[in-house]
């Protein structure tokens, strides 16, 4: 996004990477960004972690922290006009761009403490979609001493990637297969697994099931079948592993979406216009989901529970996607969406401006 408005962009790349999906892209990333230039940089594995952590995704994020000090010479060493990072080093790096007198914005928001010493918040959302929070929070009515906040979404991928998956997807019509997937953390229980299952034969719809390898979900192969795809005339195709869910999302055929409403997820649907099932798990889930009910992208039943605390009976699930993916209105409003979402991003468009409006701080900074 800057890199294409003729800013010189450097992407710290830390080392190693874990081996999780999202560092396994990385290589892809790079490729389509050759504007961008990729600083390797050596984590220090030497520093003690908490022991009672064994998630590795989170003992890799323990590691980065532990080794951002190390990046001072680094950032001090050559003219830099800002630092841009996400929340998981929010805390570290604000400490650090203060000690270098080098404005710092973070994408998402880790925690209220840390938010004074930032410059700014950059957010992947527009104006549209959730004007009262948006307005609220640059008034300093929720809290006087927030920095501003730079709407500047939806975020979309450079040139998503091709899916060996979309084959089949091909050969079916126009909005008739619903997509599922809850992300790549998610647990699902084995009786709501096989209630989703029989939900997506009662709907009558064709569907892209896409299931992550945990330990729960590889014991319920008896509910999904133990194989990645099934026939080409298969009215569903079960998916173990990584996909790149913005190019099934783009897809004609698709037209619905189940979600637990993890935030990229929701700006994806939303700028291609895919009705969404509202299915919060943790988190901010719920939050989301009621933004994406309030703004015509989906449907969330507050009934269906919270965190995988009561199973969903298979004939309710089928008779929700009968009706997301069959009701006229409902696809009338994700549309909607998708247009003021494209609209957002058009020179004039309220997150267009507010990109240009951050490039105009960095550069009244160089001065």
């Amino acid at each position: 996004m800057f890199a294409s408005r003729n800013c010189k962009v450097t992407f710290i790349n830390m080392q190693p990477q874990a081996p999780t999906p999202e560092f396994t892209s990385f290589a892809r990333f790079s490729t389509n960004h050759p504007r961008m230039e990729i600083l390797d940089f050596e984590m220090d594995l030497r520093a003690p972690l908490d022991s009672t952590i064994k998630d590795p995704f989170i003992m890799h994020f323990q590691n980065i922290n532990h080794s951002l000090d190390q990046l001072k010479p680094i950032l001090s060493s050559s003219p830099v006009n800002a630092i841009f990072s996400d929340f998981a080093i929010a805390v570290k790096m604000a400490q650090i761009s203060a000690d270098l007198d080098i404005p710092y914005y973070i994408l998402l928001l880790p925690n209220a403490r840390s938010l004074s010493k930032v410059k700014g918040v950059l957010l992947n959302t527009f104006n549209w979609f959730e004007p009262e929070t948006i307005a609220a929070l640059n008034s300093c009515r929720v809290l006087n001493s927030l920095p501003p906040l730079f709407p500047i979404g939806p975020l979309r991928s450079h040139e998503p990637q091709e899916s060996h998956h979309l084959p089949w997807v091909n050969e079916k019509p126009a909005e008739s297969v619903v997509y599922v997937n809850f992300g790549s953390r998610d647990v699902i229980s084995t009786d709501q697994i096989r209630e989703l299952r029989k939900g997506l034969e009662i709907c009558g719809f064709n569907y892209l099931w896409v299931i992550k390898g945990n330990e729960k979900v590889q014991d319920s192969k008896e509910f999904v079948g133990d194989s990645s795809s099934e026939g080409s005339k298969s009215r569903g195709k079960i998916i173990r592993g990584w996909v790149d869910q913005e190019k099934i999302l783009a897809h004609p055929a698709i037209g619905g979406f189940v979600n637990q409403c993890e935030w990229v997820s929701v700006m994806q649907a939303a700028w291609y216009g895919v009705p969404m099932l509202a299915w919060p798990h943790h988190c901010d889930h719920k939050m989301n989901a009621e933004t994406v009910e309030k703004a015509g992208l989906g449907i969330w039943i507050k009934d269906w529970g919270w965190g995988g605390e009561k199973v969903v009976d298979g004939k309710e699930i089928g008779q929700l996607l009968q009706q997301i993916m069959g009701d006229w209105e409902i696809k009338k409003a994700a549309k909607n969406v998708r247009e003021k979402a494209r609209e957002t991003c058009e020179v004039g468009g309220s997150s267009e401006k507010v990109l240009v409006e951050v490039i105009a701080m960095l550069g009244s900074k160089e001065k």
